[in-house]
């Protein structure tokens, strides 16, 4: 048996003790996942190979991230390799693996050229300043932050992020769905 082969080999038992963790019948489960009991039932039992397509609505159920399911050989070393994303200007650098709920990043923005354009999404920011100076326009308002200022916000309010000037900025930003807050919490001075 191969490395692959014993890692898939591995993935049922663990499926089931998830399950029985989350104290959750198998007929909840294809409930939540869209997937057969039969399925989920060979699934455990080693009796069907698992796929991405079974296993991710799996790992979004249980609030896991996919390796945790696989249970991929350890290397022994301690680092995270993080995977940047670099778009329109902005680059993403992901600190959280959960699927679900809330989403912890470090963002830095690059000087921009031309006028802020106002976006809306559903869910809640908090963003706080880690480098340099940003220009927050939070609907008809426009707000500068320094390093260590923080501000929380509803993304359905029309909103634009950026550096101040001509310099980036690096932000701490926590994404979470609509009506999860964030909270700074601080003794008082």
């Amino acid at each position: 048996m191969d490395d692959f082969e014993k890692v898939l080999a591995g993935v049922g038992s663990r499926l089931r003790d998830l399950r029985r963790r989350h104290t959750i019948t198998p007929a909840a489960l294809a409930d939540l996942t869209g997937i057969s009991e039969s399925t989920l039932s060979r699934l455990e039992s080693g009796g069907r190979k698992p796929n991405l397509e079974l296993l991710l609505p799996l790992a979004r159920t249980y609030n896991v991230p996919l390796d945790d399911l696989v249970d991929a050989p350890k290397t022994g070393d301690p680092r995270v390799h993080l995977r940047p994303v670099t778009r329109d200007g902005m680059t993403y650098v992901p600190l959280t693996r959960r699927p679900g709920g809330m989403h912890a990043h470090k963002l830095i923005i690059g000087p921009t050229a031309g006028e802020p354009e106002l976006r809306t999404h559903e869910g809640y920011e908090w963003v706080y300043v880690l480098n340099g100076r940003l220009r927050l326009h939070l609907g008809d308002r426009v707000l500068v932050m320094a390093p260590g200022e923080v501000a929380e916000f509803d993304t359905r309010l029309p909103h634009w992020l950026g550096p101040d000037n001509d310099q980036p900025v690096e932000l701490l930003v926590i994404f979470g769905k609509q009506g999860e807050r964030a909270h700074l919490r601080a003794r008082p001075a």
